[in-house]
């Protein structure tokens, strides 16, 4: 079969012949995949820089999630937790425990732009910290896909204030359901519940001290839960931050979240994404056109997509 094929870290994935996968047990399937998104994640797994990433790894088809067609017809979103066998391929083997069959109607290509922007705030607010109604969030990176989905999760799960926190005025002033909207070094709330940080490096720690040198209350507890090191990989904390506020650090993603619980929460997702509540613009590009979409520069408003034609039907799109 044909895949994406990544031999050596630091070069573009190359669209060519790799092994057709093989079941191991009864709970797996092989399907076609249709739709895989080139997400931030999946260029660090490509270019060797994600804290997964292995040297005995090469080579891999990177991917990281997708959306397939299984034997019977049916439509299944799956994840791929790692290795060298991801979804940048004709076809996947699937685990059925671990995914899930998306509901009728379903756009493979939306499903596989999306959820995954949409699931890493929602897996950081339902499974790493104990989530209260009416808290006030700060996102910092919300200008981007999973930014800009943050926000709305948060206002999903009764955020009281969602305070965007980017670098582009014009896109921040695009981004539905915050409350506000501030530069990065603009003064910020006062009394900040939790941040939502896809950045990381300097910008988080600017941000979390201007949030603790603010606050009214001292004591009221500041969650920060890293999800994304967009700008850095290492973030120099205050000391002074730490002692004189309730500031808890987290971080939520692969390692910290189990398999399990990574699937438990996505048919949830799969259901808001079909209801409409939750898409991201997708840009869908042939796979075999990979290199293509590796070079092309990044707009952080939509999500390439690499597609497949569908058996039978003769588009990358249902």
């Amino acid at each position: 079969m044909k895949a994406a094929v990544v031999t050596a870290y630091g070069t573009a994935p190359r669209y060519m012949d790799s092994p057709s996968p093989q079941v191991t047990n009864d709970y797996e399937i092989v399907v076609d995949v249709l739709a895989a998104g080139l997400h931030p994640r999946v260029r660090m797994q490509a270019d060797g820089s994600h804290y997964t990433s292995s040297p005995d790894d090469l080579p891999l088809v990177p991917g990281f999630d997708g959306v397939g067609r299984g034997p019977d017809g049916r439509l299944w979103f799956f994840v791929s937790f790692g290795g060298r066998h991801g979804s940048m391929a004709e076809q996947v083997v699937i685990d059925t425990r671990r995914s899930f069959v998306l509901p009728d109607g379903s756009d493979p290509v939306t499903v596989a732009a999306t959820l995954n922007c949409v699931i890493a705030s929602w897996l950081a607010l339902k499974r790493r910290i104990s989530l209260q109604p009416g808290q006030n969030f700060l996102v910092l990176g919300a200008t981007g896909g999973t930014g800009r989905m943050a926000v709305a999760v948060a206002r999903l799960f009764g955020a009281a204030q969602v305070t965007a926190v980017g670098r582009d005025p014009a896109r921040l002033a695009t981004i539905h359901g915050a409350t506000e909207t501030a530069l990065i070094g603009d003064p910020l709330p006062p009394d900040v519940d939790v941040v939502l940080d896809f950045l990381w490096g300097e910008p988080a720690t600017a941000t979390m001290d201007a949030l603790v040198s603010a606050r009214s209350d001292p004591a009221r507890p500041l969650t920060w839960i890293n999800l994304g090191e967009m700008v850095g990989a290492r973030a120099a904390l205050s000391a002074g931050a730490l002692r004189s506020s309730r500031l808890e650090v987290i971080g939520s993603g692969q390692g910290s979240l189990t398999g399990p619980e990574m699937a438990a929460e996505a048919s949830a997702v799969l259901a808001e994404i079909a209801r409409g509540t939750f898409a991201v613009e997708a840009d869908p590009i042939p796979l075999s056109d990979v290199e293509r979409a590796w070079s092309q520069p990044v707009d952080s408003s939509k999500r390439i997509v690499l597609t497949q034609p569908c058996p039978g039907v003769g588009s990358s799109r249902l």
